[in-house]
């Protein structure tokens, strides 16, 4: 399974929160993508976007191993990092901070906002009604 869509949540256990900065999310987007890179590769894949020094990247990387987000192993004398969370579990966990911070817990207020603040075009609002057809159903 890979790591863009497994869960690292042990069954039974309560969600953890993983609450990451716009550089980290780019990092793990990043991560997410290639599976592992070292600190060179995640610079140079935010070079042009970021415009970082290989030094930033590699104290982020030390730092968001810290938080649990992720891990390295070695390899001669370089670090190469992978993603222990995957993307679907940090969109949920940040997502749902946001509607518990946001929106009082109130899911139809935060999609109510969603649907205001954010032109939709026919092809999503298809989507979308599918979607809710789809919740109906079940």
């Amino acid at each position: 399974m890979s790591p863009r869509n497994a869960s690292t949540e042990p069954a039974g256990s309560s969600p953890v929160t993983h609450r990451l900065g716009d550089l980290q999310l780019a990092i793990m987007r990043v991560l997410w993508h290639r599976g592992e890179s070292t600190v060179a590769e995640v610079h140079e894949a935010l070079r042009e976007e970021r415009g970082l020094a290989p030094t930033t990247v590699a104290t982020m990387l030390t730092k968001m191993e810290k938080k649990g987000v992720l891990d390295h192993r070695t390899e001669g004398r370089r670090f190469v990092y992978r993603p222990l969370v995957s993307e679907s579990t940090v969109q949920r966990s940040m997502v749902s901070e946001l509607k518990e911070r946001l929106f009082a817990g109130n899911v139809t207020a935060l999609v109510s906002h969603l649907l205001a603040e954010h032109e939709l075009d026919a092809e999503e609002l298809r989507r979308l009604k599918r979607l809710i057809a789809e919740m109906e159903d079940e």
